[in-house]
């Protein structure tokens, strides 16, 4: 049986550096990754202005058949309803048992569709997630990246911790493989590499 593909949302002013450890290192164990953008762009284009073909619209993602749905962050997410179907969409996702990773401002997204109410969670700071008046304050974490269940949540300036969880989730790798890859890459831990590669 094949794996299904990871999916990476994609739209205007998305963060560059939030999701690229984590779908690089996923492609290189082997996961298809595919973009998703909403109401089927030619291009989407990064704040870094980098051009991104969409491989599909988001109105034909279906959560049975993908492995993960990655949010990255974007200026979009704190300017308007331009990405709420992201966050609807990540509802389908959990409510289906299928994992869903958000980064920075994605985190605002789903706080506003009611996701992280009842579920342990992180982002940039916790007062960042209070102005969207989510209920759930409680439930804030102040640590690089949490997983809940499906749930993977982390800060802007954690894209190796957000990498760590989302490969872990999915078991591109695991124990002292993972432990290695986040030393390498966050720690500088050249040791680490050692590890890998064996």
């Amino acid at each position: 049986m094949s794996r299904k593909p990871v999916h990476l949302a994609v739209y205007n002013t998305l963060a560059d550096w939030e999701p690229g450890y984590a779908t690089a290192y996923l492609a290189r164990t082997g996961h298809e990754i595919r973009t998703v953008a909403a109401g089927s762009p030619d291009t989407v284009t990064t704040v870094a202005g980098v051009r991104i073909k969409p491989d599909l619209d988001l109105a034909e993602l279906r959560p049975e058949d993908s492995s993960l749905l990655i949010l990255p962050g974007a200026d979009l997410w704190d300017t308007g309803d331009d990405l709420a179907p992201f966050a609807r969409t990540a509802r389908a996702f959990l409510d289906a048992g299928v994992p869903v990773a958000a980064i920075c401002g994605a985190t605002a997204g789903l706080a506003r569709e009611g996701l992280l109410d009842d579920r342990a969670h992180t982002s940039a700071v916790s007062f960042y997630l209070a102005a969207t008046g989510y209920k759930g304050g409680e439930r804030y974490v102040d640590a690089d990246a949490v997983t809940d269940g499906d749930l993977i949540t982390a800060g802007p300036t954690e894209p190796v911790a957000f990498a760590r969880e989302v490969l872990g989730r999915l078991g591109a790798f695991e124990g002292e493989k993972l432990d290695a890859w986040y030393r390498l890459f966050h720690d500088s831990d050249a040791s680490a590499y050692e590890v890998l590669e064996s």
